[in-house]
């Protein structure tokens, strides 16, 4: 905020987007750390912190925003600046009564919001909003894992099979379950067809591993042998379990092309495609609508 406030202390209007650039250049980021977005992917961290250190600002009455994009100091803006100050925060602008009342409206609505607003001082709302879900969403994941870990080997050969139709994946649930258990099927548990026409079949291998038995080179070796063995090309390996460093760089030395999904990946797949778990939430974050307003 401290930053913010100074580059516009000539008190000149400045448009908003050149404010984040000019800050991006105060604290010399890289391409990466411009680009770095939040956990919900929707917008990238740094244009988010600018946004909200206007808006404490603005609400605190230091800046002002004469129209729709740009932002100005005020009077009490060049006040505090005056005071030489090695920092600006939240503690700093609980002087204002303005901050102070943006801080604490509708308390008693949200209680827990004292606690939130102590926390801005390092992250956005967004940024914690973010977090937060990914904490449930990293739990969820444990738990459906571990609720897969518990499934008979017949159970979880359908379940990744049922998993690669609802990621778009050609055929329905019957084609593709038909080289299910099959027996002489040279380590194949499923196929599948690659588009809906089935120009292509990919082939399943689905192994149902405890989280200390790790899948090796071999294992993806045999793996691509049984494609051979089939004449095919296109193969999928999954696996409760992880993959050794070995197995992850293995490249077929043909035209064979296999794809690893581990424990991790796949129990996100599910909560992505809604696989073995249900809606028990949703959270609407809204912003204002320029566009309906007529601004330019």
């Amino acid at each position: 905020m401290l930053p913010l406030l100074t580059l516009v202390s000539d008190k000149q209007e400045h448009k908003y987007r050149d404010v984040i650039e000019s800050l991006s250049a105060y604290y010399k980021l890289s391409d990466e750390e411009r680009k770095e977005l939040l956990a919900s992917g929707q917008q990238a961290i740094f244009d988010n912190r600018v946004g909200w250190a206007k808006t404490y600002l603005k609400k605190a009455g230091l800046l002002d925003s004469p129209k729709r994009a740009t932002i100005v100091i005020t009077q009490r803006g060049i006040d505090t600046l005056s005071k030489s100050l090695n920092r600006i925060d939240v503690k700093f602008l609980k002087q204002f009564p303005e901050f102070v009342d943006f801080q604490t409206a509708k308390r008693d609505e949200i209680p827990d919001e004292g606690i939130l607003i102590q926390e801005i001082s390092e992250q956005t709302p967004e940024e914690i909003f973010d977090n937060s879900y990914q904490r449930i969403r990293k739990t969820l994941a444990t738990e459906l894992l571990k609720r897969v870990l518990e499934l008979p080997p017949s159970f979880f050969e359908k379940m990744v099979v049922e998993l690669l139709v609802r990621m778009g994946y050609g055929g329905s649930i019957k084609d593709a379950g038909k080289a299910i258990g099959k027996s002489g099927d040279e380590g194949i548990d499923g196929t599948i067809k690659e588009d809906k026409l089935g120009l292509d079949i990919i082939y399943i291998q689905a192994k149902r591993w405890q989280l200390g038995n790790v899948v090796g080179r071999p294992e993806i070796q045999k793996f691509v042998g049984a494609l051979a063995g089939q004449g095919a090309k296109k193969g999928v390996f999954i696996t409760t379990s992880s993959f050794t460093k070995e197995a992850l760089e293995y490249m077929p030395r043909n035209e064979t092309k296999i794809v690893l999904i581990d424990g991790s990946q796949l129990s996100q797949l599910m909560i992505d495609y809604n696989l073995g778990v249900a809606t028990h939430q949703i959270y609407e974050l809204k912003k204002i609508d320029n566009d309906y307003f007529g601004e330019e």
